[in-house]
């Protein structure tokens, strides 16, 4: 009886916290049948060469350069507050509600007396970003001590002068009372690897490999397929109608006067564009969604 069991296995880490089922809905649209059992730090994964575990995104740096795993995501953030020695394969755009990057702000309350960083001369900033929070100041030769802060740190703005914290929109700060005043940094995920596991060519062609179906996949988010029935005469119309990034595909039917064609485009756009391409005479519009677009 044969062993099937692979000679070779990947070690990926996957975020937890924030990003964490984002980052599990990513692998699914790249083709990875990725999953979490209950409980557990372990996600399953369908490809045998491949094995996953759960860390939190401000420890994976670590981790990744010290060979615990052999690839991670993790914010750019994390990888400088750790000044970690890894492999930058791949930056991935997406976040917990949005495909935008985050920013590490610094916020005081609402009705607080400071209005730029200068105002916080010998004060004391609370964030979990310590040491670029501390050469940020340091940059701009103010005076400020920086605590570490526990989480939660939106409630810390009313105990020290000021926080330094990571927001998506700004919601949840303006719905805890507080006002940026500056930005301190803007991050992104990135795809990480241990620099030994990218000098073993097997290791690193599986991790391309990766990188490339996680950015198709970002890549096709918000974005849909359309396909339409078109007279030949009505041709030259359409196409001007279609804001597509490369020029669309144009397939003969078994009717010689009429064609198929099929384009890529922004979601947002699809409600307004549908009718003005039936008054123009497409026919059998149909529209999907999309896993991943490769350029």
């Amino acid at each position: 009886m044969s062993d099937k069991t692979p000679t070779k296995k990947l070690t990926v880490g996957i975020p937890a916290g924030s990003l964490r089922e984002s980052t599990i809905e990513l692998f699914q649209r790249a083709g990875f049948a990725l999953s979490l059992p209950s409980r557990s730090y372990f996600p399953q994964i369908d490809d045998p060469e491949m094995a996953a575990v759960m860390f939190r995104a401000q420890e994976m740096s670590r981790y990744v350069a010290d060979g615990v795993v052999d690839v991670g995501i993790t914010g750019k953030d994390w990888i400088e507050e750790n000044e970690s020695d890894v492999v930058e394969v791949a930056e991935l755009v997406y976040a917990k509600r949005n495909l935008q990057p985050v920013r590490w702000v610094l916020a005081v309350l609402e009705e607080s007396k400071y209005e730029k960083p200068e105002d916080l001369s010998g004060g004391i900033v609370a964030t979990e970003l310590v040491k670029i929070t501390r050469k940020y100041f340091a940059q701009k030769g103010i005076d400020v001590k920086v605590e570490f802060s526990w989480g939660a740190t939106e409630v810390k703005a009313r105990l020290v002068d000021a926080v330094v914290d990571v927001t998506e929109t700004g919601a949840s700060l303006r719905a805890n009372g507080l006002r940026i005043i500056d930005t301190i940094m803007v991050s992104t995920p990135r795809l990480i690897a241990n620099k030994q596991a990218w000098s073993d060519e097997w290791k690193r062609e599986k991790i391309e490999n990766i990188a490339l179906l996680l950015q198709g996949a970002i890549a096709a988010y918000q974005k849909v397929g359309l396909k339409m029935n078109v007279r030949k005469s009505d041709l030259p119309a359409i196409i001007k109608l279609l804001p597509a990034e490369k020029s669309p595909t144009v397939s003969n039917l078994s009717d010689p006067d009429w064609v198929a064609v099929e384009v890529v485009l922004p979601e947002q756009i699809e409600r307004y564009l549908i009718p003005s391409l039936k008054r123009a005479g497409a026919t059998g519009i149909i529209t999907y969604r999309l896993n991943k677009v490769i350029s």
